[in-house]
């Protein structure tokens, strides 16, 4: 479904409405990392503190796209760093609801 899409374009994350809505609520700012191991980057919301502690996270702020609630996160830094393929793209993701997570394969 168009909606639930994940897309990475121009070296942003971009976040549905519907999924900003699930995950982060009203929060602002997400903590991003990447797990090379896993070939996942990883999303919170800045409320996870579980996530601080397991990870070292780099906070992002979650950009609003439009008046439908879509949110950017500009991720190029960790796309460079990591030595990731920016080609702009759908991405396959996983949302842990239990941990408010989600979990984007690079």
């Amino acid at each position: 479904m168009e909606e639930d899409k994940v897309i990475l374009k121009s070296s942003h994350v971009y976040l549905n409405a519907a999924i900003v809505e699930r995950i982060f609520e009203t929060i602002h700012y997400a903590y991003v990392t990447y797990v090379p191991e896993q070939k996942k980057m990883l999303i919170t919301p800045v409320s996870s503190q579980w996530f601080v502690k397991m990870h070292e996270p780099t906070q992002f702020l979650l950009k609003s796209r439009n008046l439908k609630g879509d949110r950017t996160l500009a991720i190029r830094e960790i796309l460079i760093d990591n030595d990731l393929d920016t080609t702009d793209r759908d991405l396959e993701y996983e949302i842990v609801e239990k941990t408010n997570l989600i979990k984007i394969s690079m």
